[in-house]
């Protein structure tokens, strides 16, 4: 059953509910990644048509993107290499979900009409090839969304933050000690440094695909220009979008 999509609105009331939800990632799962979900799908509904488009939502996990996108009539294909994650949230894998890595998309090139990711660059060890298999596999006219944690972000160590700022080995370390477990995200094993000036770089190189927006995700459009001040937008962004169109 597909849902209408209210238009897309960056403004600074969305960005303090997303804060505000942001908190219970770990303790309400469902709630905060329902929401980010649902606020993800309105905002790339402005920039292509989903009713009917094949998206890969690559390393969608337990599938919340997933569910959204199928909502409003896209035909999402979830892809990741953890099958884990992807059995996470109901002990079964989303709908039409594939195994396999973001290094290496198990998609033909040029096969889908969008090629989506939200908070997956950052969990691999070669973030810019996973951006080149994003390209690669939408269609000429497609969109590519790539959203990211930017390293240097005050949640840029995730768990461990605000540690990551003294060395994600040490930010590491702190919280297996207090918390008597290793956290979830692993600095250099799962969670790599990914920085807004490279990914801004990678896509101004980009050969195969032109950048149509490079915004801080979560906050009001007016504070879009920050992603052109080095070393400011690497702390201030929080999180980079990088929005594409392939040739």
């Amino acid at each position: 059953m597909e849902i209408p999509q209210a238009p897309f609105r960056a403004t600074l009331g969305r960005s303090v509910r997303l804060l505000g939800a942001f908190r219970k990632e770990q303790s309400d799962p469902d709630f905060f990644y329902g929401m980010l979900a649902r606020d993800t799908v309105a905002q790339l509904a402005a920039y292509t048509e989903l009713d009917g488009a094949l998206v890969a939502d690559v390393g969608g996990g337990p599938g919340y993107f997933t569910d959204v996108l199928r909502a409003v009539g896209a035909r999402p294909v979830c892809v990741d290499c953890d099958a884990g994650e992807m059995l996470a949230r109901q002990g079964a894998a989303p709908e039409g979900a594939v195994l396999g890595s973001a290094l290496d998309l198990p998609l033909a090139t040029g096969s889908v009409d969008v090629c989506f990711s939200s908070n997956v660059l950052e969990h691999v060890p070669d973030p810019w090839r996973m951006a080149d298999e994003m390209v690669r596999v939408t269609r000429p006219g497609g969109v590519i969304y790539l959203s990211f944690t930017n390293w240097l972000s005050p949640w840029g160590g995730h768990e461990t933050s605000p540690w990551h700022y003294l060395g994600g080995h040490r930010a590491a370390a702190r919280y297996t000690r207090k918390h008597g477990r290793s956290p979830k995200n692993v600095y250099g094993a799962s969670l790599y440094p990914v920085s807004v000036g490279a990914a801004l770089r990678w896509a101004g190189r980009q050969p195969d695909a032109t950048v149509l927006d490079a915004l801080p995700r979560y906050h009001p459009r007016w504070a879009t220009p920050v992603v052109r001040v080095p070393g400011l937008r690497e702390i201030v962004s929080w999180n980079l979008l990088l929005i594409l169109r392939r040739h």
